[in-house]
């Protein structure tokens, strides 16, 4: 497999996520308590899944790689996918900081969630459609097929010590179970 096949693939893991996030966000906007554990487990997707090891791999493997094959992370499309990689970052923690609100009781923290996450939605569909039909053709046209066999290994290091044997599979099964729950299609 390519490595940009996999983090496709992965694309399409994080989209179904972010169709469940807008589900948990009209939930928690109609009070409903089950909600907020469902966004616990989401925002642990979040950071795991798509920042610990996906954002890993592009960071510190597939960008580097492309740097080393003359493209600029400067004023380049490395740049923005690492400024956009930041920004996200920030929605996850505001995320995450109003749920903790609304756990203490700050009903007005369910509308911080909501703008959160409707921000990170729309900035990681952009930047999904991006890469997807950008970056990883870019890469597929430099990054010759021995090199992006190795790096595939390295994305599969990166999976398995920053992310852990088994959690990759774990995140995909809450996926499917919170897409069940929420009716997401």
């Amino acid at each position: 497999m390519r490595a940009t096949e996999d983090l496709v693939s992965e694309h399409r893991a994080v989209l179904v996520a972010l169709r469940i996030m807008e589900r948990i966000e009209r939930a928690l906007a109609s009070g409903d308590a089950a909600a907020r554990a469902h966004l616990e487990e989401v925002l642990d997707f979040l950071k795991g899944f798509v920042d610990r090891c996906h954002h890993g791999k592009e960071e510190d493997v597939l960008f580097p790689e492309m740097e080393r094959r003359g493209v600029p992370r400067e004023g380049g499309p490395i740049g923005v996918m690492l400024a956009e990689h930041q920004a996200g970052r920030g929605h996850i923690r505001a995320m995450a900081e109003g749920l903790e609100r609304l756990k203490g009781g700050d009903a007005a923290a369910a509308a911080a969630i909501r703008e959160a996450s409707a921000a990170y939605r729309g900035l990681l569909e952009a930047h999904i459609a991006k890469e997807n039909s950008v970056l990883f053709p870019l890469a597929d046209r430099l990054v010759p097929d021995d090199v992006a066999a190795e790096m595939y290994e390295r994305f599969e290091a990166i999976e398995r010590d920053r992310v852990g044997v088994g959690k990759h599979e774990a995140y995909h099964a809450m996926l499917h179970r919170l897409e069940e729950s929420y009716g997401v299609a």
